[in-house]
Parts: structure tokens; sequence; C-alpha cells
């Protein structure tokens, strides 16, 4: 299977090389000639790092990558389209469209961005049918991936995209198009209780952080993880899922609906689980 991965930035680079130490051919683009080489290169040397060796068809990882500045060139033969770089409702729509023009009927198209709705994006598709999210939380070497179903999100598309992501030896979990998912809220959510807590003086920072790792077997406390990812990190992604809700709610107050009559909320399930192609032109995104 051919995936293509937009934008070479952090994102897009973790997502190729998940991709082909799977087995599967990559094509990763972006518009700077520069950004796909640095990314390519930085792919590479993740893999030479992490020893991975040559699959059942002959070929090692690094064959199996690509890079291009042109779109086309990108998706053309590509069964799932992954945008990893556009974070706003109408930039992503527009690429999605342009996507479309260049691939096939079954071709799946997706975005690893947690702050647009996916519903919003694929609205400017001749087929929307094809359009869900692709979230991958770290770490790389085990991730989970949320497969987020939109409005329009048929169950053939869903079906597809859990085959992928389970065929790259990672979880997939079945979400909802809504604000943060399921594992961003869920992690917020720890934070925000054991912020509480050290706040109330059930326990300090350290017994927190010691009772989650131990009784429930977490790998980092969730104050540990905090500190690791930055108070204003955390601070922008809870004033993003609050606006986001809130958008959600206004729209629903005005009488649009959030979803088709008659469509069933999806159910969460967990299950478990090239060299350079030639030097990009001059000009042409986990």
């Amino acid at each position: 299977m051919d995936v293509a991965v937009l934008g070479a930035g952090t994102a897009g680079r973790e997502i190729a090389q998940l991709c082909t130490r799977a087995g599967e051919g990559v094509n990763l683009y972006a518009e700077d000639a520069t950004a796909v080489m640095d990314g390519i290169d930085a792919v590479e040397r993740r893999l030479d790092d992490a020893a991975a060796g040559v699959t059942g068809d002959g070929t090692a990882p690094q064959d199996r990558l690509k890079g291009t500045t042109g779109l086309e060139a990108a998706v053309a033969d590509a069964a799932v389209v992954i945008e990893t770089a556009i974070e706003d409702a109408s930039g992503l729509q527009q690429r999605f469209a342009a996507i479309e023009d260049h691939v096939a009927r079954e071709t799946l198209v997706a975005t690893s961005r947690s702050t647009v709705r996916v519903t919003a994006a694929a609205a400017g598709l001749r087929h929307p049918d094809r359009a869900l999210g692709l979230q991958f939380h770290r770490p790389l070497t085990s991730p989970l991936v949320e497969v987020v179903v939109a409005e329009q999100t048929t169950r053939s598309a869903t079906d597809r995209a859990r085959t992928f992501v389970e065929g790259l030896g990672a979880p997939a979990v079945t979400v909802g198009d809504t604000p943060g998912h399921a594992a961003t809220r869920l992690g917020l959510a720890l934070e925000a209780e054991a912020m509480r807590m050290v706040a109330d003086g059930v326990a300090g920072v350290a017994g927190v952080d010691e009772t989650l790792r131990q009784r429930y077997d977490h790998p980092v406390g969730p104050l540990e993880q905090t500190d690791r990812a930055g108070l204003e990190n955390r601070r922008r992604r809870v004033l993003r899922l609050g606006g986001r809700r809130a958008d959600r709610a206004g729209a629903t107050r005005s009488g649009a609906r959030p979803r088709r009559r008659g469509a069933r909320r999806p159910r969460t399930r967990v299950s478990g689980g090239s060299r350079r192609g030639g030097t990009p032109p001059a000009s042409g995104g986990t």
C-alpha cells in the first residue's frame, strides 16, 4: 500500500517513519524542497538508529521512502493520504479538495490534526464519505491511533482506516468527530484532577504521580507529564478544547444538527495490534 504524508514537520516525519517501518511505501510531501530533503534525512536516520530490517519483499524501509514537492506526484498512487500540517478548517477543506482531483475513488483522505473538525473539512469534497481523522499518539514505538469518524464518513471507509492502522502495528480506537476526541480529553482531565488534588492537600506532587504509576500502571505520572509538556502547552490545549466545545454548542442551539438524522454515534473499539525518489524540483504538508 502506498501512503502520502503531506507535511515534513515533526508529525509528518514520525508518521512516515511508522509507515515505512511497517512495510508501506511512503511519499513525503512539502512545498519547500529543502524541507522535503531534511524530512527524508531525519526519517532515514531514525530508521537506521532503530535498526529496522529488510521486510518480506526484500526491501529496507529506507528504500520505500520518497520525497516530492508536487502534490499530484505525492498522492496519485496513494491508498491513504494523511495531511499533517494544516490546522484551520478552511485551509484543510481546500487541501482535501485539491487532493481529490488526483486520487482514486477509494482513496482515504485524512488529517492527523486534532484541532480541526473533519466534518467541516470534508464539506468541500465531491465524495466526503472518504474523509476521516487519524490522530497518532506517542510513543512512536507503540502508538495509539484514534480513527476519527466525521458525519459523512461511511462504515466502509472506517473499516479500511482501521485495517490500515492495525497493519502499522498500532491499536486503532474509533471515536466521533468531537472536540479533543478521547485521548486528549482523558489526559487533560487526569492532569487537571491531579493539580486539584495537590491544591486541596490530598497528596504532594510526588505522591500523586507515584499513586498513578504504581496503582494504575501509568508509565509517567500526570504532573510529571504536564511538566514535560509545559504548562503553556496545556493551557493552549484547554483553551482550544473549550472554544471548539462552545462552537459546537452554539451550532446546536442555532438549529444545526451535529450529526445526520438517524446516524449512530460510532462505538469506541480497541484492537491490538527510499531511497529518495529523485531530486525534488525547486518548487512545488503528526
